[in-house]
């Protein structure tokens, strides 16, 4: 294989020192991002764990057969929002199966019953009651998605995002993760990073690293992403996650990556990505997480005093206060971001439809954090 030189080509970043390549990702952070460290507090909903992919590492999805299958009702929906409002929850967080309704009956029946044809119309109504009945921002992860269902979902979500995963292909096979998951053929999802971009859409995606994937399939992946931030400044977050084995999923016995894995990827992607996008690592899928913030980290993604993590139910939130002091014992301040980045809430912004920029400027101060930081509550 060819070694992949990033930067200046004076460090290899698949086996290069790892403390040089994590100095140099450390700089470009703090030269960007400063001493600040950001999370945003959000109830997570998951609208449907119902999905036509069956990827093989996945615990959260669930076949239209079995009794823990379902799609939530309105009713739920709000009680979650008012539930995550009352705890000072800024971001309601829709994550979904991909368009279960294409592939089972079930589902389109479920979803008959409430009165659609299609999942995305749904999801768009639920983030507009959101939006009518509480203050929160709609950030929607609802995964590939066509020009019209962006059309749909724009003037009601704040934020959209799509994890890319990998750009390999040879994880589509038969005996690899993604096989016959239409949704996770790469140029679906990099067709769906292109069209958010031309729709000024603030978006989200990462890689989910040790799932069989190369390191230079790795960096591919990232450099996919930022030439599509190149085209049209549009990715506000690239999320670096690392596999976990869970007991009920094919992928049981699959070696985890490891810290220094995590940590080389971490630093490369600094490297290789825009300074201006923000490099995010989920702190509750490692009790090293503290480490990541010398590799290059500048956020923590969403933390929740209300819900789980649905697609890691095994791994709790940290609580606030300790990963507070975990930061500030790494001459870092914690701050509390909203769904949309600062950047993308001035007056003059394409990129968030008016009404919800209102909304997101109102809960802003003049740096664009949160206006009412919260982040040394207790997480229930």
């Amino acid at each position: 294989m060819t070694e992949t030189v990033i930067s200046t080509g004076a460090i290899c970043a698949e086996t290069g020192d790892l403390q040089t390549l994590m100095s140099h990702a450390r700089a470009i952070r703090d030269q960007q991002w400063g001493r600040t460290v950001t999370y945003s507090r959000k109830a997570f909903v998951p609208l449907t764990n119902m999905c036509r992919d069956t990827c093989g590492y996945c615990t959260f999805v669930k076949h239209p057969s079995s009794p823990e299958a379902n799609i939530m009702t309105p009713e739920q929906v709000l009680a979650t929002a008012k539930r995550g409002e009352r705890e000072g929850c800024k971001e309601l967080l829709f994550s979904l199966g991909e368009k279960p309704e294409l592939r089972y009956e079930a589902a389109r029946a479920a979803l008959a019953q409430l009165g659609y044809e299609r999942l995305t119309d749904y999801l768009a109504d639920m983030c507009a009651l959101v939006l009518r009945e509480t203050t929160l921002l709609p950030h929607v992860n609802a995964g590939t998605l066509t020009d019209d269902e962006i059309d749909v979902l724009r003037p009601v979500a704040a934020s959209m995002g799509m994890m890319l995963e990998t750009i390999s292909r040879r994880l589509t096979r038969k005996g690899q993760p993604h096989y016959a998951c239409p949704d996770k053929v790469p140029l679906q999802r990099l067709r769906t990073l292109e069209r958010a971009g031309e729709k000024h859409v603030p978006f989200t995606t990462g890689l989910l690293i040790g799932i069989g994937e190369s390191f230079a399939e790795r960096l591919e992946a990232l450099e996919a992403i930022n030439a599509a931030h190149a085209r049209h400044g549009h990715i506000q977050e690239v999320i670096i996650q690392n596999f976990q084995r869970k007991p009920d999923i094919e992928m049981a016995n699959h070696p985890e990556p490891s810290l220094e894995d995590m940590l080389r990827t971490i630093a490369a992607a600094r490297i290789i990505l825009s300074p201006d996008i923000s490099l995010q690592a989920p702190p509750n899928l490692s009790a090293r997480h503290p480490a990541y913030l010398d590799a290059g980290i500048n956020d923590w993604g969403g933390i929740s005093p209300v819900t789980i993590d649905f697609i890691n139910p095994q791994h709790e939130w940290p609580e606030i206060r300790s990963l507070s002091q975990s930061c500030a014992d790494a001459g870092f301040e914690l701050r509390e971001r909203l769904t949309v980045y600062p950047r993308y809430l001035g007056a003059d912004s394409t990129f968030v439809s008016p009404d919800l920029l209102a909304r997101a400027s109102d809960m802003a101060e003049a740096s664009g954090l949160a206006r009412q930081q919260q982040h040394l509550g207790e997480l229930a």
